[in-house]
């Protein structure tokens, strides 16, 4: 890499990393303001900021794209208004150089944001809403509307949260006789996976007959089970709390018991097409900077990329629900809005040429 070409990345790269720190400030605080009406009983302001910092790698993701257009506007804008983008071209330096110089940084975005949603944010999700039922106190209540449930060993097993790593709250199990009539419940307050079984704490075993209901309780107990800890990273509530490997398996999953499935798939191709989604943001970024931003205030270039970045984001935002809802493939709806962008950056590049 040339020395222009790690000047370019640097002053993108402080500028994108500038705009991702203050969007990111401004949504913790949005998020605490609105955490603070959840307050009350056990759930105290410290528990409400450990949930605040454990979605941070998802409140990083979502703005990623983004933080990506406005701060590569406003890092090329200043190099615009220094005159320096002039001189480069007028050195015989191409805009087709400059833009691969701004995309080296941005690829290392791209890689964050892959990791972030591959690796990071399935575990960090679903520590943050377990942790918070938890403090609310929402185990000792939840209603079975809630939580996971699952059919195992010949028992419908109901789980109140669960932690990753193999930590299950709440843990019901219904056992039902040959005739379909209950025989027996089992509640456990926390079972922990280890030596390949569940230990269970604070057990209490409910046997019905049809004379009469008799219980016991038990500190401590085993539950020999199949399940592992690693199946609660597909069991949650959200399509967007799972990984884009986890989000194909159980895609296809859906798929083979002809259950709906769109909703994961749209999670899956926004995703897996996120990568895209940035480059073609940054596209449109270059081009306005070549093009019609050429010559204005770095507050107009800013305000353009917000209504940019807003209007990209609500298009996509349409467009997810309306796959679903009326049918059509969600790649679709997920690739119309990049194809756009690209499409209209590579347009705007060629009249600057």
């Amino acid at each position: 890499m040339s020395l222009l070409d790690r000047y370019i990345a640097r002053t993108v790269t402080l500028a994108i990393l500038a705009v991702l720190m203050v969007i990111l400030g401004l949504d913790v605080i949005s998020a605490i303001v609105d955490g603070l009406g959840d307050l009350g009983g056990d759930y105290q302001f410290a528990d409400m900021l450990e949930y605040v910092v454990w979605t941070l790698p998802e409140r990083i993701y979502s703005q990623l794209g983004f933080s990506a257009l406005v701060g590569c506007m406003v890092g090329l804008g200043t190099l615009a208004g220094t005159s320096e983008l002039t001189v480069m071209r007028a050195a015989g330096i191409s805009i087709g150089r400059i833009a691969w110089a701004v995309m080296k940084p941005v690829l290392v975005l791209i890689v964050l944001g892959l990791a972030l949603a591959e690796l990071v944010i399935p575990y960090t999700n679903q520590t943050a809403e377990s942790q918070r039922a938890i403090a609310q106190g929402e185990l000792d209540n939840a209603g079975l509307e809630q939580g996971l449930w699952l059919f195992e060993g010949g028992e419908f097993v109901h789980f109140n949260a669960a932690l990753p790593g193999g930590t299950l709250f709440g843990i019901t199990r219904y056992k039902f006789d040959q005739d379909q009539q209950l025989e027996q419940v089992v509640f456990s307050e926390r079972g922990h996976f280890a030596n390949d079984r569940w230990e269970l704490q604070n057990s209490r075993q409910t046997s019905l007959t049809p004379e009469r209901a008799s219980s016991t309780r038990e500190a401590q107990s085993t539950w020999d089970s199949d399940m592992s800890p690693d199946l609660f990273s597909l069991v949650v509530p959200l399509p967007s709390d799972l990984s884009p490997r986890n989000l194909w398996s159980y895609g296809r999953f859906l798929d083979r018991k002809g259950e709906e499935s769109a909703r994961y798939w749209l999670a899956f191709w926004k995703k897996i097409l996120q990568p895209l989604t940035i480059a073609g943001l940054v596209m449109m970024a270059i081009s306005f900077i070549f093009g019609p931003l050429r010559e204005v205030t770095t507050g107009l270039r800013v305000f353009t990329g917000v209504i940019v970045g807003i209007v990209f984001q609500t298009v996509q935002d349409m467009l997810g629900p309306s796959s679903v809802v009326f049918g059509f493939p969600p790649f679709i709806a997920v690739i119309v809005p990049i194809l756009a962008s690209f499409l209209l950056g590579w347009a705007l590049l060629k009249r600057a040429r």
